[in-house]
């Protein structure tokens, strides 16, 4: 189970994953963008939570996405984009090694950068 920050829940095997997520208005102007974007995070900490670390995640859009590529504020190519990117993110994540306590890794993904902090 994935909770936010503000509701610390477990995932049941002992170990908590806590979400924080940072979608700022001058990356997505509008707020159904940015509801967008976080539904998709949560989504995909969703899809990947087994494979994560226990600890405090926190994701950040660093980039604004194209506007000209996208139709709409919350179109379905951006949602498609957005799961995608994501997916690459969380996957980049899992495939690199572990890292010793305080360490922050490093994103390959444009638009996210995951952090985890003990």
């Amino acid at each position: 189970m994935v909770a936010t920050v503000d509701d610390l829940g477990g995932r049941g095997d002992g170990e908590s994953l806590w979400l924080g997520l940072v979608v700022p208005k001058r990356h997505a102007r509008r707020s159904v963008t940015r509801s967008l974007f976080k539904r998709q995070i949560r989504a995909a900490i969703g899809r990947h939570a087994s494979q994560l670390a226990a600890g405090l995640w926190v994701v950040r859009l660093r980039a604004p996405f194209e506007k000209a590529m996208y139709p709409s504020a919350a179109s379905t190519a951006l949602q498609r984009a957005a799961r995608a990117e994501l997916d690459r993110l969380f996957a980049g994540v899992k495939a690199s090694a572990v890292r010793p306590s305080g360490a922050r890794p490093t994103s390959a993904a444009p638009s996210g950068t995951p952090r985890r902090d003990p």
